[in-house]
């Protein structure tokens, strides 16, 4: 196995969080994939963590953050489903001749267990990003109940997002 240069690998980080909101009436979406049962989150969109994490990723990687003027803009004319949004990310990271190689997602939460859905997220990711889902990781932990995200008040996402430059 020949192991690329490094100019032609890049990594980045990307998190996100937000609250539950039990009066939204929003479904709860995570990866794509939607949680029957649980409160939607606090945000102006439809709240998706882990591809809110997956988009900053992205933005790591091209330098412009989608996550803020972009996204309010469209959010603004109605397009409030986070896959949107890491649509934008993507194409900037297609201009630029990367692709991704691998992610790893780990998510922090008291609620919903995520290991039920895992492999339904990793479908759904893999399908977004255009990449298998054998190269998408999801972890899960409640961190011991010492944060406001273990302790059920909401959802943390970090993700570690690999690309290659194209040939």
């Amino acid at each position: 196995m020949q192991i690329p240069s490094y100019d032609n690998v890049k990594v980045s980080i990307g998190q996100d969080s937000h609250a539950f909101e039990e009066s939204n009436g929003k479904p709860l979406i995570l990866g794509g994939v939607v949680f029957e049962g649980y409160p939607g989150m606090r945000a102006n969109s439809d709240g998706d963590v882990v591809l809110h994490s997956i988009t900053n990723a992205v933005s790591g990687v091209t330098c412009r953050n989608i996550l803020g003027k972009p996204a309010d803009e469209m959010c603004k004319s109605g397009i409030t489903d986070s896959a949107e949004y890491l649509k934008v990310a993507l194409g900037d990271l297609k201009e630029k001749n990367m692709t991704i190689s691998h992610l790893s997602i780990t998510m922090e939460c008291l609620r919903p267990k995520i290991s039920p859905k895992v492999d339904e997220m990793r479908k759904s990711i893999g399908g977004l990003l255009g990449i298998s889902p054998d190269c998408v990781g999801i972890t899960a932990t409640t961190g011991e109940g010492l944060t406001a995200f273990g302790k059920g008040e909401g959802i943390m996402v970090f993700c570690i997002l690999t690309v290659c430059k194209g040939e």
